[in-house]
């Protein structure tokens, strides 16, 4: 029987299907055999050996070896690093740029605007990506967007809210940047609000814990970043129904960790694993953040370092230890009330001032330096405190009586104050007054003490000039008797 034309017809396009089916699996096959050939975990192992900043300063806790190629123990309270590795080198943060894109989001829209999904924004992220199957045309309130954002780390959704907030997603990626370099980062370029691979998309360690203390100091972004999962109910604008879960095991409970505050994950071929984590316990709240390692071990570098700083690091009050800066040589503030009853404190330290040191370490190993520059209201200087040249927090003397005025009205002045500056603390006598009824008495004892020098000095004048007078009429009558009985022959 001769076969139809159907049937040739057919038998011709699958065999033109099979040869490009080849041509195409070849094809990937070539290309991933290059990642195929890499071993990551030996990299990772080899990154081990990666010199620790913070290994080198003398007589700091010595911190663990770990497999990522940077990673960085910040307090986020105080900014101070307790654990640095290569942190300002620039790697690719993958989907932890979204602490970024929240936190912009947030500053410049309310959470009950609608965000609407446009063609570009689902369909211009790759295929396969992080996404929660968002449709063009829907809606979605930007509260729910943002948890979409950190609870699904939906890239559309991303792109949505970059597109809402700022009319683009290039004009968004530049409100990302300069809010980026507002905080402080000097090692991060942004070109879009998720994080998928673009050689100029970049961060460095210690940029990204200064994005994630800013994320963390906004109450509802913490709320967001600490959620484990969140649930999706249909709407007019979005008719479907599902739930979106956590990947970050410090979140879900998958790796139980007391004072857990929040975090992101994120992963692209590029950037391998990143992951920042917030947690919070005895008086301390850290933020690690840690890049380019293999799963799973971004969790367990993330545990040692988190163990290492609650272990070997604690608060130290400055106010309740600091004896170096006081006043209580100047005669004239003493630590009592004045004749006129309740006296107001004119300097003191500020009592909620502290550092964090290891716990090895006194008070009085540190040095200290005294800033005017760069304080805030009602401050009037600066201590920065140190640690064999490692920064470990501030304290502030402040105008204790709040009032806009007190420089003006009062007789310290700046040399007195970085000399001398008030300990304050909750007993008395770290708290500066001025006695009114000893500067009174001082004053009518110095004016005294004038009209007496005055009196003297008139005594003495009139003295000589009555013992001149005499001299003179004496000596005048000599002359004269001379003079009368001339001389005798």
């Amino acid at each position: 029987m001769k076969p139809s034309k159907n049937t040739k017809a057919g038998r011709i396009l699958l065999a033109l299907f099979i040869h490009i089916c080849l041509f195409f699996s070849e094809t990937l096959s070539a290309s991933a055999e290059p990642d195929e050939a890499v071993d990551y975990l030996a990299l990772a192992e080899e990154r081990k050996s990666l010199e620790i900043q913070s290994n080198q300063i003398e007589n700091w806790p010595a911190g663990p070896a770990i497999g990522a190629q940077a990673a960085i123990l910040l307090e986020a309270n105080t900014g101070i690093v307790l654990y640095a590795k290569n942190v300002d080198e620039r790697l690719y943060p993958a989907s932890t740029t979204k602490l970024m894109t929240c936190l912009v989001a947030v500053e410049h829209a309310s959470m009950d605007e609608m965000v609407s999904f446009s063609h570009d924004a689902v369909f211009s992220i790759e295929p396969g990506s992080s996404n929660m199957g968002i449709d063009e045309n829907e809606a979605l309130p930007m509260e729910e967007c943002l948890y979409g954002i950190m609870v699904g780390s939906a890239n559309e959704v991303a792109n949505a809210v970059a597109e809402h907030v700022a009319g683009s997603m290039d004009a968004f990626a530049g409100m990302m940047n300069e809010k980026a370099r507002g905080l402080g980062c000097t090692n991060t370029h942004f070109v879009n609000a998720h994080g998928l691979f673009d050689e100029n998309h970049y961060t460095s360690a210690s940029d990204l814990a200064i994005i994630a203390r800013a994320f963390f100091q906004n109450e509802l972004l913490s709320k967001i970043g600490n959620t484990a999962s969140y649930h999706f109910e249909p709407t007019p604008t979005q008719p479907d129904d599902f739930v979106k879960r956590n990947k970050h095991k410090f979140i879900t409970g998958e790796i139980a960790y007391d004072g857990i505050k929040g975090g992101k994950t994120g992963y692209t071929d590029q950037a391998r694993q990143t992951l920042v984590t917030c947690a919070e316990k005895k008086g301390m709240k850290l933020i690690c953040v840690v890049l380019k390692e293999e799963s799973p071990e971004q969790f367990n570098d993330t545990l040692k370092l988190l163990d290492y700083g609650f272990a070997n690091f604690a608060v130290t009050n400055v106010s309740e230890n600091e004896t170096k800066y006081n006043i209580s040589s100047a005669r004239f503030f003493q630590t009592s009330y004045d004749v006129f009853g309740n006296s107001q404190p004119i300097l003191a330290l500020n009592p909620n001032s502290y550092l964090i040191l290891p716990k090895t370490v006194d008070f009085t190993d540190l040095t200290s330096e005294v800033s005017y520059g760069q304080t805030g209201k009602n401050q009037v200087v600066e201590i920065r405190y140190y640690y064999n040249n490692a920064y470990v927090g501030a304290a502030t003397v402040d105008w204790a009586n709040r009032q806009p005025s007190a420089p003006a009205e009062s007789t310290l002045t700046a040399q007195d104050a970085q000399s001398n500056p008030a300990a304050d603390g909750p007993s008395p006598e770290k708290v500066i007054f001025i006695n009114v009824k000893t500067l009174l008495i001082a004053v009518l004892a110095v004016t005294a003490g004038l009209i007496l020098l005055t009196i003297l000095r008139d005594l003495l004048t009139s003295y000589n000039f009555l013992t001149r007078r005499k001299r003179r009429k004496k000596s005048g009558s000599l002359f004269k008797r001379s003079k009368d009985d001339g001389p005798t022959f």
